[in-house]
């Protein structure tokens, strides 16, 4: 039986690093992000979709992400549109995904507003990844295409670090690597000796 982990934590938590530490133990890891840039690529299943609602987005056969968020910022019912197209095509991705990996112990699903889009349906258990508030905006701020306003607007659109750890089945310490090795292979070893 396949255990389905959905793993999650705001901005600069730690996220995309921990879910590596999955990987390096075996376990196969889906990325949301990574399903939506399929999905906006050339050929892919929302490009049509997305194009016929936010034409100004459709760039070289595939959904530029620049000019989506433009059309987005434009019109405040726009995002509702483009959930209602996206959501049930990544879910799909996920699906298909799961029933690929189906004889693994346990899949890992990385998906960044978890609780925020109430995608907790289908998990078998929950780690959210955390840290400090300092380390944490001091990751954010060190990315290029980061500033403090833009850092701000993204924390306003997620639930706070404190609901999400009170939420989950184990919390991910990200202060370090080290530690948050330690607490990725021993939640492993937890579910697999369940």
């Amino acid at each position: 039986m396949t255990y389905i982990l959905g793993l999650t934590g705001s901005i600069g938590m730690g996220k995309s690093t921990t879910a590596q530490m999955f990987r390096d133990l075996g376990h196969p890891v889906w990325d949301a992000d990574a399903a939506v840039h399929r999905l906006y690529a050339p050929g892919g299943a929302a490009v049509e979709r997305v194009a016929a609602a936010f034409p100004t987005a459709l760039r070289h056969g595939g959904i530029d992400r620049q000019a989506l968020k433009s059309a987005l910022s434009a019109d405040p019912d726009a995002l509702d549109r483009l959930e209602r197209i996206v959501h049930p095509l990544v879910a799909a991705d996920r699906s298909e995904f799961v029933r690929n990996h189906e004889r693994h112990p346990i899949v890992v699903l990385d998906i960044p507003l978890l609780f925020e889009q109430g995608g907790t349906a289908g998990l078998d258990g929950v780690a959210v990844v955390s840290t400090d508030a300092k380390i944490q905006r001091d990751r954010v701020l060190a990315r290029r295409d980061m500033d403090e306003a833009t850092f701000r607007m993204i924390l306003a659109r997620q639930l706070p670090d404190k609901d999400k750890r009170a939420r989950a089945d184990w919390v991910i310490p990200t202060d370090t690597l080290e530690n948050a090795r330690k607490s990725v292979a021993a939640i492993c070893k937890e579910i697999m000796h369940a």
